[in-house]
């Protein structure tokens, strides 16, 4: 895992916000998925920080930054921590929520961004509707409303193994990682609290005026749903390329750290 000793805190307009910050160079931003923190860039933290600056943020409501106690987007609290940090335009890189938030940025506040790498993502607009994506949403809702953390955690777990494999065929120490993370996660909440987040909407038709290039990387075993809306996304930017990361599912940056990074190295030599 990371060094805690890089983690810092930006006194956002409503709370702390914890961000690791790590190397030197050209500003790459890594923007982690749902209920996580930024460890999960542990394997890509020290191969991007020997050439360039990393910047990871616990993204708010998530690992060691506050929660909301006001309405509030994602986008803006990642806008505000590049302009404290004089790190912008910076390449953005983002799986899952995180995807979701990097597309969210560049298309709210263009000026602070120089290239987006999306994983596991489109853009806020897409949503899975697979018969497997919809029973796990039905299973989260379940074990959270019965306060079944562990069960929550088992079926949070699924997300990187997908519909056609089993938890037992990852290596083990990818949903040990995962359930830490989540774990810290979900102890920052309480159940029924307020959920203060306000999604960007309306971002397809935007998508053409994106101006910087766009990398998108996703598991071949991602749903067809998923992977038509990333090719989708690369294809109606003017500067887009997808790419696909075979025998990986939802976070191929865990998977397939090697293929990942060689991915992403190769986009940030080419801008």
């Amino acid at each position: 895992m990371t060094d805690g000793a890089d983690v810092r805190f930006f006194p956002s307009r409503d709370g702390d916000l914890a961000y690791l910050d790590t190397g030197s160079g050209d500003p790459v931003v890594l923007v982690h998925s749902g209920y996580v923190d930024h460890r999960m860039w542990a394997d890509q933290i020290p191969a991007l920080a020997a050439g360039h600056r990393v910047i990871a943020p616990d993204v708010r409501g998530h690992g060691s930054s506050a929660n909301a106690s006001e309405p509030f987007r994602w986008a803006d609290d990642l806008a505000a921590l590049l302009r404290h940090l004089d790190a912008g335009p910076a390449v953005l890189v983002g799986v899952s929520m995180g995807g979701v938030i990097v597309t969210d940025t560049v298309l709210e506040h263009p000026g602070l961004v120089r290239a987006v790498v999306t994983c596991g993502a489109a853009t806020g607009d897409f949503r899975y509707s697979d018969a497997w994506h919809t029973g796990l949403g039905a299973e989260y809702a379940r074990a959270l409303g019965a306060g079944d953390i562990e069960g929550w955690l088992d079926a949070f777990v699924r997300v990187a193994a997908g519909a056609r494999r089993e938890v037992a065929d990852l290596d083990p120490e990818i949903p040990r990682r995962l359930r830490e993370m989540a774990r810290r996660t979900l102890a920052k909440h309480t159940p029924g609290e307020t959920d203060w987040h306000v999604p960007v909407t309306g971002s397809w038709p935007r998508v053409p005026k994106i101006d910087v290039p766009v990398l998108t990387i996703n598991g071949g075993l991602e749903p067809a749903e998923l992977l038509a809306a990333a090719e989708r996304l690369a294809r109606e930017v003017p500067d887009g390329r997808a790419e696909v990361v075979e025998g990986t599912d939802h976070y191929p940056n865990l998977e397939r750290p090697d293929v990942f990074n060689g991915l992403l190295l190769d986009f940030l030599r080419a801008l």
